[in-house]
C-alpha cells in the first residue's frame, strides 16, 4: 500500500512539472511577439563562396512577421547594379514569412561584398542584409 502512495505521489510530482513546463514555453512564445509588425530573417547574409563566371547568382532570405500585426515592405535597394533584389509585396501577416529574392551578376570576377537594405513599417525598420563571395573567371 505504502509503494502504490509513493508512485502516486511521484506521479503527480512529474505531472506538475510537466504542466509547468507547458507553461513556461508558451510564455515564452508569447514573450518572443512584439506589438506592432515586427520582422525576423533566418539569416542575414549568404556566402557564395567560390563561384564560377556566368553561374547562377540567385540567393534568397527567409524572414518572418513575429509582431502582432501586418509587416509590410516598404523598399528594398541594393548597393549596386550588379545586385537585383526582388520581394514579397503582399502584406505579411503575423505568425507568416515572406521572401527577398536576390540576384547577383557573376559576369563580374572578383570579390563579392554587396549589402541590400530592407525597409519595413516594423521593428526594426531598417534591416541591412549582405552577399558575399568571390567570382572566379570560368574554366575551358
Amino acid at each position: 500500500m505504502k509503494a502504490i502512495r509513493i508512485l502516486a505521489l511521484g506521479l503527480a510530482v512529474m505531472a506538475s512539472f510537466a504542466v509547468a513546463e507547458v507553461k513556461a514555453q508558451a510564455t515564452s512564445l508569447e514573450a518572443e511577439k512584439t506589438e506592432g509588425p515586427s520582422i525576423k530573417f533566418d539569416n542575414t547574409t549568404y556566402d557564395y563562396g567560390q563561384i564560377e563566371q556566368g553561374a547562377n547568382g540567385d540567393c534568397e532570405f527567409t524572414f518572418s512577421n513575429v509582431g502582432t500585426e501586418p509587416l509590410l515592405l516598404s523598399d528594398v535597394r541594393a548597393s549596386c547594379g550588379c545586385t537585383t533584389p526582388s520581394w514579397t509585396r503582399e502584406p505579411i501577416m503575423p505568425g507568416k514569412t515572406g521572401t527577398i529574392k536576390v540576384h547577383y551578376d557573376t559576369n563580374r570576377l572578383g570579390g563579392i561584398n554587396k549589402a541590400i537594405t530592407v525597409t519595413t513599417n516594423g521593428n526594426p525598420e531598417r534591416v541591412v542584409l549582405r552577399i558575399a563571395g568571390n567570382v572566379n573567371p570560368k574554366e575551358n
